[in-house]
């Protein structure tokens, strides 16, 4: 009698669900990154964003309400779901809850009200995992370029050396850099072409995909591009997002703008679940010739009011003649201004807030490093007493 092997039946593999939490305030590249990265941990995002006052008790005023948080979150393209109200302290019942496997957060100290680490819990447990934080970028760094803006705080250190004419730009960049601490201090973004890989598709439009194109600065990438872009990608099939230089964004402003450099404006966009592809550095005036060369159907812009060429020629004039420009009303008034004005009202709070941070995180480290020392030094071995 011939022995009958075992049929295989597939098994189904587990959806590996992942836990992340975080304030998300003025939401940047940085917070984007670390939902990428957790995303990679697993199948399954879910992100928590903690209250209005859950911040306030724990770290002070947030700069953006809990709503506006909430739908940038949503709008990430690795986040699969958001928890609204999410406790500040990581709660292995919310993990639970949400059968979530573990918790991920960037390699940086989050503490609570009382200085403790907000993440002990899920540590204690084993169910804690840890990305990379991305350097050059805080939240604090943002608000303290707010609180500077000055015309050349989105410059790299080198630019501003090379020109004797920003000497005092630079002791005002000096003056609004002396946190010591890693992980508020504010320091230079290092943009590469690996990054932006990272966070680009890279997903070419199909045959017959109608595509738009959206030109503008999208400085502090915030709930108002994201209710744009939403209305935008509602009308075709692929949304290309076109970048105006720092140069031209100060330029058409009026003002010390942008806060966000090109390449950091280029990583936050590229993070919105509505965006196909970015040109980064596109030109104020749109031409024939790059409609033609990215087979644009329809230019999409915002109702708000826009600024000539420096040739006083309307930028959209082109489209215009052939009948593919469109206004689209986003329903939402935000905008970069209206951020900064929120923290120049409140700059004392603010400046107050993060010198708070800062010594609540240096007196952490420091427990860290001490703790560290008493470990190195319980484990190193008895000396050998030598009876002559």
């Amino acid at each position: 009698m011939t022995e009958q092997k075992p049929s295989s039946i597939p098994t189904e593999k587990k959806q590996v669900r992942v836990w992340a939490d975080g304030c998300f305030d003025l939401a940047h590249f940085g917070h984007a990154n670390s939902l990428r990265q957790a995303k990679k941990m697993g199948d399954y995002l879910i992100v928590g964003v903690h209250s209005d006052d859950a911040i306030r008790e724990h770290k002070g005023p947030p700069v953006m309400t809990e709503q506006e948080r909430y739908k940038v979150i949503r709008a990430i393209k690795w986040v699969d779901e958001v928890v609204e109200d999410a406790p500040y302290v990581t709660l292995l019942e919310y993990l639970d809850k949400y059968q979530c496997d573990f918790c991920v957060h960037g390699n940086d100290i989050t503490l609570d009200a009382d200085g403790n680490d907000t993440y002990r819990i899920v540590k204690d447990a084993g169910r804690y995992r840890e990305v990379e934080r991305t350097a050059g970028v805080s939240t604090t760094d943002i608000v303290g370029r707010m609180l500077l803006l000055t015309k050349t705080h989105h410059l790299p250190d080198a630019v501003l050396n090379e020109n004797a004419e920003t000497t005092e730009a630079n002791a005002a960049s000096a003056s609004c850099s002396t946190m010591r601490s890693p992980y508020t201090g504010i320091s230079q973004f290092l943009p590469s072409t690996r990054k932006i890989v990272q966070f680009a598709e890279g997903k070419e439009p199909m045959p017959g995909d109608k595509i738009v194109y959206c030109p503008g600065a999208f400085d502090l990438f915030h709930v108002g591009h994201v209710d744009f872009l939403q209305k935008a990608s509602q009308m075709g099939d692929y949304v290309i997002v076109g970048l105006y230089t720092d140069k031209e964004v100060n330029r058409t402003e009026n003002s010390n703008y942008p806060i966000m450099n090109l390449q950091e404006r280029t990583l936050g966009v590229l993070a919105n679940r509505y965006v196909s592809e970015v040109v980064i550095g596109a030109p104020y005036k749109i031409t024939k010739e790059l409609l033609e060369h990215f087979n644009v159907d329809i230019v999409v812009r915002g109702k708000t009011s826009y600024n000539s060429c420096a040739d006083s020629t309307d930028p959209f004039e082109v489209p215009k003649q052939m009948g593919i420009y469109h206004e689209v009303d986003s329903g939402n008034d935000m905008s970069t201004q209206k951020i900064v004005a929120r923290i120049i009202a409140n700059s004392i709070t603010f400046r107050e807030r993060n010198k708070k941070k800062e010594a609540k995180e240096m007196r952490n480290m420091k427990l860290m490093e001490e703790r560290k020392l008493k470990e190195i030094n319980a484990n190193q071995p008895e000396p050998q007493v030598i009876d002559h």
